[in-house]
Formats: structure tokens, C-alpha cells, sequence
């Protein structure tokens, strides 16, 4: 994990894409009027994959169509997929404030909910239980809101600065997650991009736009085998 060491979070990026269709359709509308409501009310009835997370997800230092859910959103595109992708990714997100958050995300039809949170708690040393805590809030807040919700959940690791015990518990939160709730769990969210100067950004913790290429592989290998269920 010494790849890991100069991982760390900064700055904030809110993204959340929503679409609908607003007003009925008048009688008098013009041919084009018609396609674009037409379009709209397609768009509203896709199926949403919203990513629940922080800077990594929001994509920070690049433009929000090169960070991963924005290609994700492509590669579904490309398959032929019917589904929409939320960015409700926000930088310097704890899994507390994520808690806190949750409710309000929720007010939308969600699918699939990709959670990656837990990267900041680590970094700050918060108790591996409040975590963990945090984390199983989400998860059952999002089956109580509705059960038929996939929900994935993206695994993170964090350097050794905090103790090799305290490292290794908090690599094996997601994994136990993962098994005490029956969801997917996507190993490590950075694999193959954590550490790597040539796959990160200046500061050295966020992906360049060609790590998140990398990372979108990452989500698809666990993503494609939920959205073939739907």
C-alpha cells in the first residue's frame, strides 16, 4: 500500500444532473414542440444509476464529462443501456455528512445507488466503527426508501500513515459491508490509479482524465453484471 501515501482530499465539486418534463403537451404544437416533448418524457422514464460520493466522483480538477459517472454514462450510451447517471458526487464528503445528506438525494427514483464514501474518514482517522456505522445508515436508508434499489458499493484503501492495524481495518469495512448486506462491492475504487504520478493530478491524490479512464473500467467490471439484471 505504499503507493497509497500521498492520497489524501481537497476542494469541492456538487454535481447532480436531474431531467423531466415540464407542462402538458398543447394541442397546437409545432411538429418540433412535439419531438422535444416527446424526448423529454423518454428521458424520464430511464432507469438512474446515481453515484453517491465524494471529490473522486464529483470528478474534481476536470471537467465533469471526464470524471468516471460521466463516462460510465458513455459507455452505457454505447451498449445501448436505458439508464440516466446522477453525479451527486461532493468533495471533502464524510461518511457523517453523507449520512446527513442522504435523505435529500433520495427524493428522486434511484435504480442503482453506487456508494463511495469513506476515503476522508480514513484519512482523518475517525474511528473505524463510526464509519462503518455511517455506511450501514446509508445502505438501509436507500432500502427503506425503496427496496428494489441495486446498490453498489465502491471499496477504498488508504495509506499506512495510520497504523498498519488501522489500515487493514479499514481496507475490510467494504468487503464486510458488502457480505452483510448483499451487495456488490467494487474491490478498490483506484486500482491501478492510486500512486501513480502519471494517472493522477498535480496534487497528486485526484486522477487525471486518463486515471479516471482507468477507474470507469474499475465500476464497469461490477457495474455491467447489475444493470443486465434490470
Amino acid at each position: 500500500m505504499r503507493n497509497l501515501m500521498r492520497y489524501c482530499t481537497i476542494l469541492s465539486i456538487f454535481l447532480m444532473f436531474s431531467c423531466g418534463e415540464n407542462g402538458e403537451k398543447k394541442s397546437e404544437e409545432t411538429p418540433a414542440e412535439e419531438a422535444k416533448t416527446k424526448t423529454e418524457a423518454e428521458i424520464t422514464e430511464k432507469n438512474v444509476i446515481l453515484f453517491f460520493g465524494n471529490s473522486l466522483t464529483a470528478g474534481m480538477g476536470l471537467e465533469p464529462s471526464e470524471a468516471f459517472p460521466a463516462l460510465i454514462q458513455d459507455r452505457l450510451d454505447s451498449l445501448g443501456y436505458d439508464y440516466e447517471v446522477v453525479n451527486a458526487g461532493l468533495s471533502g464528503e464524510t461518511t457523517a455528512s453523507g449520512k446527513n445528506r442522504i435523505n435529500w438525494v433520495l427524493n428522486q427514483d434511484v435504480d442503482v445507488f453506487v456508494l463511495e464514501l469513506g476515503a476522508n474518514d480514513g484519512l482523518r482517522g475517525i474511528p473505524i466503527e463510526e464509519t462503518k456505522r455511517n455506511l450501514q445508515y446509508i445502505i438501509d436508508t436507500v432500502k427503506e426508501e425503496n427496496p428494489n434499489t441495486k446498490i453498489v458499493l465502491a471499496g477504498m484503501q488508504i495509506p499506512p500513515n495510520m497504523g498498519e492495524e488501522y489500515t487493514t481495518e479499514f481496507r475490510n469495512i467494504f468487503p464486510e459491508l458488502a457480505k452483510k448486506n448483499h451487495v456488490e462491492l467494487i474491490p478498490f475504487l483506484l486500482e491501478g490509479v492510486a500512486g501513480d504520478p502519471e494517472l493522477n493530478q498535480q496534487d497528486g491524490i485526484h486522477p487525471t482524465a486518463d486515471g479516471y479512464k482507468i477507474v470507469t473500467n474499475n465500476v464497469w467490471d461490477v457495474l455491467k453484471d447489475v444493470v443486465e439484471k434490470e
